[in-house]
């Protein structure tokens, strides 16, 4: 499946989340460090968060 952090294109397995999705792209200690995720609306997400084929996700 295909999504994008930060308009990055990322490949991940279907039913991975925004945390698999974030560590491939080596974000993962931004949001740690205190950094948050969001949705294309700027919606806050949690690393839990479910992605779907598209999904555009950002880290501020």
């Amino acid at each position: 499946m295909r999504v994008y952090v930060n308009g990055q294109e990322v490949h991940i397995i279907t039913g991975m989340t925004v945390r698999h999705a974030l560590i491939a792209v080596g974000l993962i200690r931004d949001v740690e460090s205190g950094k948050r995720v969001y949705d294309e609306k700027d919606n806050e997400i949690g690393l839990g968060g479910a992605l779907a084929e598209g999904s555009r996700i950002y880290v501020k």
